[in-house]
């Protein structure tokens, strides 16, 4: 239970607070503020997982974002427990149960281990494509074994128990990062009043200084990070962000930030949210995000026990622990100098550092050299020498230019190797944009791009890496985006003071990127480059020769930059790599795109609380509580219940359905309609705006009419329908489909605001602020003359298509002479919160005729005897309204071109042989045809049958006697009375005969009574 790696007293860990975990199995401790990568260091623990393709054994390297090899599976219980954690960014907690991701039985002996010794030979880039090929009858057998071996841990099988969130903000600036170039920008806006959200993915603010030992104002710069936040959570407008991540970033300055807000308290905190996602609009972003360090790429460099120069340092200074006693080092830069020294400061030896600049003269060499350490200038590491763990290290003479061996390798015994090749800023945020990344070789490497965005720089992000001129830019941002955004002016009482810190003397470094061997690549121990994904140095060789020359097709044929860590560490390196095969700069061979997430999220942050029962809402009716007791049978459209029949004792939903489409036509029904959706459109553009929508003219409609009307997409099919009424001469209510309802309120704002913005008209939703209703049948007058005395309901003075304000029942509402069914209708509209009461009105007012309630169902019968469409059914979005046979719903004349009118020229739509809408009529009268049987011309026709179309809609009619249907088929308007097939999967045909649409009532007279 022993830390033997654990350095007592040191660290910003509490070494009085032990913390007790289990890790593949074995129990071990930590400390509070331990990461799990730094307890497993502290405990001496090397493997921590195999790599993707060819099982070798990994430890840690990093110590932050990231880092390739420690991806954990987190958690026991099979509804909490998390996959691709990565180990050095999750905090420790009393009881965390962590396992590696692969490794069979285990990581430490791995049976696939075999394939990292043949793997070079059996596995090169794209042996997939070339290896899975043939033959064709194995394809199942090889994605069942290729699905098996793919992926990173499991996925939990039992539901998430935990609570997560969504919140949204509006801010002056924000500052992604909370490094040192970060807090002085922060405190800069926030001491001017600027409303400042600071974020960053660490438990603590500070980035690189909670390691670092360079002075700032004199004491070390934990002291300034603990006063700077201090002042910062004592501003009003600024909000702190510690443990989130700005996982996107998107045009209009829109980022989204993962808050894991219990994630380091437990497995399960069942009284807080778990994981939060905020939602912010920012008038000025400030990337902050720093750079990470890159390793040399070497042979054997993925073995347990080398790391990256900067994560030493975080590791012994930050956490308090030394993952070896003997290092070499090897840089081509001043910085890298900063972990040998911080190496020695801890107890430890330094075997020598290797610098593969040949004269190197800043201040930490010469510190080193003073304290009597080995460096050898102008060599390299080209080779780690064990097998499980670092045991040595092979050093040689390189050329000046460090692009060739010159010398005899020399072996030095160590346990830990540690590399710098320099920095790579993280200029993900800014790519999310689309901001392409520059190369600049004075920092050798890539920095962000131009950009639209209102975005600023500071620090590492763009090359600057002196701790004066990083604070100096952060300071200077903070200003400038306040500024910008109103709020120049500090308050009196405050100052902004100089920050100051003296830079020690640094030398330029050389720009390598792989240490040469002195055996080609393809022939050298392994040089990996993307130690996630196993893409060596000779693999991105072999995909050049092979003729792939975009860094993109590279990026995909080797798999570089796939992993859950997106190339953080090798991207840069991999590029490189490939410029050189190519003969090419870096420049010239440029970077690869970065996608959202910065690193992963979580489906249930994605989700929040829109998860069980808020994922997709039931909606009810006002007189839902009504239809239960009368015990309706429902269907869900879209997210509403309606009532889609009323059975009574006895009744099976055929017959109920009959009983109701007899008493509609015969006397009087009434269907709840509320969940149509009602669009309020108010605007001196409105009408404008309506007749470039819809496909009919809009112009001479005047205020107490109602217009039915087609909605087409650019490509000229049909979209949605419905009716629309003129409330006044710059107010309109439009009504769509129950299921269409939320896709046309987007229509219409996509239009109005990119194409038509000139027009003054705005939109909103009322569904669910109107009760609807329709009484039809014969009796439909009748009925509603009892309730409603303040208007004529007379035909002569309230006529088809018109509507009314009126009194029902003593509420207040609208009431629309319209029909969707052919008969005498009225349909009732009235505040939702007066729905029943009303519904409850008309049902005792039509006792005496015997009013039926009916349902969904009984409605499409109902329409469909009079051949009335419903979109989405009938149509499917290859159907223009002269298919449907409404070309009389297409204005001749209108000044102003509408949606879909140009499609209509083209040679595809006005083929005379395209799928039309007509009737369908079963030779066999009691036979309903199934809905999508496809029709055909010659039921014996060898196979494959050419098909001419397919129902859409078919019924039984009581009402008729005999079967009805619609549908659509090839040249359909000019085959009226053409007998038709449809084959049935039971083997049956049926003859089908061509007809009008409209079965009942044809010259449409009922409904103009």
């Amino acid at each position: 239970m022993s830390q033997p790696h654990r350095l007592q007293g040191k660290g910003r860990v509490d070494h009085g607070k032990t913390l007790s975990f289990i890790f593949n199995g074995k129990r071990y401790q930590g400390l509070s503020g331990d990461t799990i990568a730094s307890a497993l260091l502290a405990n001496g623990v090397d493997v921590v997982g195999r790599s993707f393709k060819y099982s070798r054994p990994r430890g840690i390297m990093a110590a932050g974002a990231e880092e390739p090899n420690c991806i954990l599976q987190v958690g026991c219980s099979e509804a909490t427990m998390i996959p691709n954690i990565r180990g050095t960014q999750a905090e420790l907690y009393d009881g965390l149960t962590a396992t590696s991701t692969n490794g069979w039985p285990n990581v430490d002996k791995d049976i696939m281990g075999v394939m990292g010794k043949l793997g070079g030979s059996m596995m090169p880039p794209g042996f997939y494509y070339k290896t899975f090929m043939y033959p064709q009858s194995m394809w199942p057998k090889y994605e069942h074994l290729i699905r098996k071996a793919a992926g990173l841990g499991r996925v939990p099988k039992a539901n998430d128990p935990d609570t997560y969130d969504k919140l949204n903000h509006h801010c002056d600036l924000l500052v992604a990062g909370g490094g040192a170039a970060g807090l002085a920008a922060a405190l800069a806006a926030g001491r001017r009043g600027a409303r400042v959200i600071l974020v960053d993915e660490q438990n603590e603010f500070g980035g690189h200084l909670l390691h670092s030992t360079q002075p700032i104002n004199g004491q070390a710069p934990q002291l300034w990070v603990q006063a700077v936040v201090k002042e910062l959570q004592a501003l009003p407008d600024v909000t702190l962000l510690p443990r989130s991540t700005v996982a996107g970033y998107y045009d209009h300055n829109f980022l989204t930030v993962l808050e894991r807000r219990t994630d380091h308290l437990g497995e399960r905190v069942s009284d807080k949210t778990r994981q939060r996602l905020h939602r912010i609009r920012a008038k000025q972003v400030l990337l902050a995000t720093g750079a990470h360090e890159r390793p040399l790429v070497y042979g054997n460099n993925d073995l347990p026990g080398t790391y990256v120069a900067s994560a030493l340092s975080t590791y012994v200074n930050r956490y308090g622990v030394t993952p070896g006693q003997r290092l070499v080092l090897m840089t081509c830069n001043d910085y890298g100098y900063q972990a040998a020294i911080d190496w020695l400061d801890a107890g430890r030896e330094v075997v020598a550092v290797i610098d593969s600049r040949p004269q190197p003269s800043g201040m930490r060499y010469l510190a080193l050299k003073a304290r009597g350490v080995k460096i050898y200038t102008g060599h390299g590491l080209i080779e780690a020498v064990g097998k499980k763990r670092v045991t040595a290290a092979k050093v040689a003479k390189l050329s000046s230019d460090a692009s060739q061996v010159t010398g005899k390798a020399e072996t030095l015994a160590c346990d830990i190797i540690a590399t710098s090749g320099g920095w790579s800023p993280v200029v993900h945020l800014s790519a999310h944009t689309g901001s392409r990344p520059v190369w600049n070789d004075d920092i050798i490497g890539f920095v962000p791009g131009e950009t639209v965005q209102k975005q600023l720089l500071a620090g590492g992000v763009q090359g600057s890496y002196q701790l004066s001129t990083v604070l100096a830019e952060g300071l200077a941002a903070g200003k400038a985006a306040a500024e910008a955004t109103g709020y120049g002016e500090i308050s009196a009482d405050v100052v902004d003071a100089d920050i100051v810190t003296e830079d020690p003397k640094e030398d330029a470094a050389q720009a390598l990127f792989m240490v040469p061997h002195t055996l080609k690549s393809s022939r050298s121990p392994k040089q990996f480059v993307d130690y996630q994904n196993d893409v060596t140095a000779a693999g991105i060789e072999l995909a050049v020769r092979e003729g792939f020359e975009s860094i993109e097709h590279i990026k995909r044929y080797t798999a570089m930059g796939f992993g859950t860590d997106q190339g953080k560490l090798g991207n840069i390196n991999g590029m490189a790599i490939a410029a050189r095969a190519m003969d090419k700069s870096i420049a010239e061979t440029g970077t690869t795109v970065f996608r959202p997430n910065y690193t992963p999220v979580t489906f249930a942050a994605f989700a929040g609380r829109n998860a069980h029962h808020l994922f997709d809402p039931a909606r009810f009716t006002a007189m839902h509580d009504w239809h239960v007791k009368q015990g309706a049978e429902f269907e869900d459209v879209g997210q509403w219940k309606r009532p889609w029949f009323f059975p009574k004792s006895g009744e099976d939903m055929h017959q109920a359905v009959n009983r109701e489409c007899v008493a509609v036509r015969q006397s009087v029904g009434i269907l709840d309609a509320s969940t149509l959706g009602k669009i309020d459109i108010q605007g001196t553009g409105a009408r404008e705006f309506l007749a470039r929508i819809y496909t009919n003219a809009w112009a001479k409609l005047t205020p107490g009419n109602c217009r039915y009307g087609l909605m087409c997409k650019e490509d000229g099919m049909v979209f949605d329908d419905g009716v629309t009424a003129c409330i006044n001469d710059n107010h309109f209510v439009m009504t769509t489909t129950t299921g269409g309802a939320a896709g046309v309120l987007q229509w219409l704002e996509l239009w109005h605001q990119t194409e038509w913005p000139e027009l003054e008209v705005y939109f909103s939703s009322v569904t669910d602020h109107w009760s609807t209703m329709t009484v039809t049948g014969p009796n439909s007058r009748k009925v509603l003359e009892k309730i409603c005395t303040d208007v004529d309901l007379a035909g002569e003075n309230f006529p088809f298509m018109g509507w009314r304000d009126a009194t029902i029942a003593g509420v207040r509402g609208r009431i629309f002479r319209i029909s969707f069914t052919g008969e005498l209708s009225f349909e009732i509209n009235v505040q939702a919160n007066y729905g029943l009461t009303v519904w409850e009105a008309v049902m005792e007012a039509g006792a005496e005729f015997n009013i039926t309630p009916y349902g969904t169902e009984t409605m499409h019968v109902l329409r469909a005897e009079k051949g009335f469409i419903i979109v989405g059914q009938d149509t499917d979005g290859s159907v223009t309204p002269f298919d449907l046979g409404m070309d009389w719903c297409v204005g001749k004349a209108k000044p102003f071109p509408f949606i879909g009118q140009r499609s209509w020229t083209r040679e595809d739509t006005a083929r005379t042989d395209r799928k039309q809408l007509v009737g369908l009529k079963c030779k066999e009268a009691a036979t309903v045809i199934p809905e999508g049987a496809q029709i055909v011309l010659e039921p014996n026709h060898p196979v494959p049958v050419p098909m001419v179309g397919h129902v859409s809609s078919s019924y039984y009619s009581a009402n008729l006697g005999h079967n009805i249907a619609m549908g659509v088929v090839k040249g359909g308007l000019s085959r009226m009375g053409e007998t038709v097939y449809c084959p049935l999967a039971d083997g049956r045909v049926l003859e089908v005969e061509i007809t009008s649409p409209v079965f009942y009532d044809p010259k449409g007279e009922r409904q103009h009574v």
